[in-house]
């Protein structure tokens, strides 16, 4: 093979394997799969253009991480990602209780950028303090800070949901 097809192979290779790990993180991002389908091309498409530098990263899938997070925040501040959705609410749902699934699916929505990206980070892909810090840039107080705001933030849409439905439900 030549160098380019070489290239090119091993690049399909590595996204081929990792393209629904992408989607999964990239919709939790987002709330939307047609939106994360969109992070995750505009992602590979940077990977591509990048691939001898992400193929000498000491952690791949790490840096991929990091080029999809960037890929979402980017977006979320500029004038046009403002105006997508986040949550239409006719998703797929793995749970077996799909209130609470989607009640915190739309609590997760509600959520600023950054404190989303910092709990899916956290608790979806199970990154420590300082690897959250990493791949979002930033420090690890402000990581620590941005999760404790963001899980507040959460119990508090969450507990609304809680106090609406009791309501409802009361004769």
């Amino acid at each position: 093979m030549t160098g380019v097809s070489a290239r090119d192979a091993e690049f399909t290779d590595y996204v081929s394997g990792k393209a629904l790990w992408l989607r999964k993180v990239a919709y939790l991002l987002c709330g939307d799969w047609h939106h994360a389908d969109d992070l995750v091309q505009t992602t590979i498409t940077r990977l591509y253009v990048n691939w001898p530098r992400v193929r000498a990263a000491e952690n791949m899938d790490g840096y991929v991480r990091t080029v999809l997070v960037n890929v979402y925040l980017a977006e979320r501040r500029s004038p046009w990602g403002r105006w997508l959705p986040l949550f239409d609410g006719d998703e797929e749902s793995p749970g077996a209780d799909l209130d609470s699934v989607l009640d915190l699916r739309t609590a997760l929505a509600a959520l600023p950028p950054r404190q989303r990206a910092t709990l899916v980070l956290r608790y979806y892909c199970d990154l420590t303090v300082q690897e959250t810090a990493r791949t979002l840039g930033c420090s690890q107080g402000n990581v620590k800070s941005q999760t404790a705001r963001g899980i507040d933030h959460l119990r508090r849409l969450l507990h609304g949901y809680a106090v609406s439905f009791s309501e409802e439900v009361q004769p």
